[in-house]
């Protein structure tokens, strides 16, 4: 079964940074494309930002030039890193695989991102 650990979240600043983390089990950075999604209660879960498996990247307009998605060179670790972090970014983020471009079942605990002064 496939794991998903987001961890990296906190409370921040507006302006200030986080960085993500997503831990998968398997093989899965590397074989399928992977998305960071949030989610904030009440609302649907959207998403923040994707990259293929030959690492080509998409961001959401509202976080397009602030937020970088990589895999990371430890194998099957991917993140996001947040930039220039405003309260609306404040939400719970999870990472995921995408099977024909929707996300997996295998949903982790998601991070709290907190973006407060």
């Amino acid at each position: 079964q496939v794991q998903l650990v987001e961890s990296g979240g906190g409370l921040v600043q507006p302006g200030g940074s986080l960085r993500l983390s997503c831990a998968a089990s398997g093989y899965i950075v590397s074989r399928y494309h992977m998305a960071w999604y949030r989610q904030v209660p009440g609302k649907q879960r959207d998403m923040v930002a994707s990259i293929t498996t030959d690492s080509r990247t998409n961001y959401a307009d509202s976080v397009k030039g602030r937020f970088i998605i990589s895999k990371g060179n430890v194998q099957n670790t991917m993140y996001l890193q947040m930039n220039n972090l405003k309260p609306e970014d404040t939400a719970v983020y999870f990472c995921n695989y995408l099977l024909l471009g929707r996300p997996s079942g295998a949903w982790g605990q998601g991070t709290q991102v907190t973006v407060s002064s």
